[in-house]
Formats: structure tokens, sequence, C-alpha cells
């Protein structure tokens, strides 16, 4: 399965995590980006689901929600290793995310809330 991060200047600039699964796009905002360390933890936004051709999109957004520029920050596969409503774990193998990520339903964010955090 393939996964991208794009890099979305908006209002402010943040990243897009989107998971090929289920046969969309799994999507979600990180507006500090991916956690780089063994441990670091990163708010991650559960956004709508998008197509999964959007997932080589590079370009302007023109108007409404989200208008801004588009940049593929990094592309890759992932293996899943684990999904259920509260948690998904995966393993990333782009040229610059790469290893174990697991993303943690976050209720203190609201009811799209997750963490992302780096595993390994």
């Amino acid at each position: 399965m393939k996964f991208v991060i794009q890099e979305h200047h908006a209002r402010r600039l943040h990243y897009d995590l989107r998971l090929e699964m289920d046969g969309v796009a799994k999507s979600w905002a990180l507006p500090k980006g991916l956690p780089e360390r063994k441990g670091e933890k990163r708010l991650a936004i559960q956004v709508e689901d998008h197509s999964i051709d959007y997932m080589d999109f590079e370009g302007v957004i023109e108007e409404g929600y989200g208008a801004g520029v588009v940049k593929i920050w990094d592309k890759g596969s992932y293996e899943l290793l684990k999904k259920d409503e509260k948690e998904i774990k995966i393993r990333m193998h782009g040229s610059r995310a790469e290893g174990e990520f697991v993303l943690i339903r976050f209720p203190k964010a609201g009811e799209n809330g997750w963490l992302m955090i780096k595993l390994g």
C-alpha cells in the first residue's frame, strides 16, 4: 500500500498524511509535520477521505477550504501492522519518512483528534 505526505501552504503551513486504505486515501492534517525522533508525538487531525488519485497531486488549490500550494514532501509504501478504531500502527518506507509510527485516538483534541508517535 502507498502513502504520501503533502506539504500544504494554506492559511498556515501544515502537512497532510494520506494512507491508501479501504479503497480511499485516509487523511490526517499534521500541523507540525511528521514526528522525527523515537518517542516524539505530534497532533494529527483526521480530515475527510480523499480519492487515491489525489495522492499524486501537486499544484495550487485556488479557492475555498485548503486554498494554497500543495507539494509532495515524501511518498512511498507502508505496511499495516495493526488497525482498530483507536489505533493504526504502520511501518513506512519513504525517502524521508522511514520507520514505525502509530496513530492513536486523542479525544482531548476533539472528535477527529489523533496523536502520531514515532516508535522507531
